[in-house]
C-alpha cells in the first residue's frame, strides 16, 4: 500500500527503490523499518518504531518462487555468457526450496534490486 511506502520512506530517508536496494544489502535501519511494517499490520496503533529491536539473526529475507522467476527473467535482461549462467544456476537452486504464494499469480513485481 502506497502508506506503507511512504512510512518506510520517511522512517529510512530513502526512496522506496533505494529502500528495497539496501534491505537486501543488509541495511539495520531498512530492515528494522521493514519488520515494524509487518508487526505494524498485526498490531495497529500499538507498536512504535522505537519498540521494534530484535536480534540480527532472528529476521531472514526470503523469496517466492515467482519472485526468484522474475529475478531470473530481469537478469535474462541485463546479463549474458557466463555471468548470466552462474546467476541463473543460483537463483534456480534457491527457487527450489522456496516457499508458493498464493498471492503471486498474475502478480506485477516491481523491481526487486537494480
Amino acid at each position: 500500500m502506497s502508506a506503507e511506502r511512504e512510512m518506510l520512506e520517511r522512517h529510512t530517508d530513502r526512496n522506496f527503490s533505494q529502500f528495497t536496494q539496501d534491505v537486501l544489502q543488509g541495511n539495520s535501519l531498512c530492515r528494522r523499518a521493514l519488520l515494524f511494517m509487518f508487526l505494524k499490520r498485526d498490531h495497529p496503533g500499538k507498536i512504535k518504531f522505537d519498540d521494534v529491536d530484535f536480534a540480527w539473526d532472528v529476521v531472514r529475507l526470503e523469496f517466492s518462487r515467482a519472485e526468484y522467476q522474475q529475478m531470473m527473467d530481469d537478469a535474462r535482461e541485463r546479463l549474458s555468457g557466463d555471468q548470466l549462467a552462474a546467476v541463473l544456476e543460483k537463483f534456480e537452486e534457491e527457487a527450489a526450496d522456496a516457499y508458493e504464494d498464493p498471492d503471486d499469480s498474475g502478480k506485477a513485481f516491481s523491481p526487486v534490486a537494480e
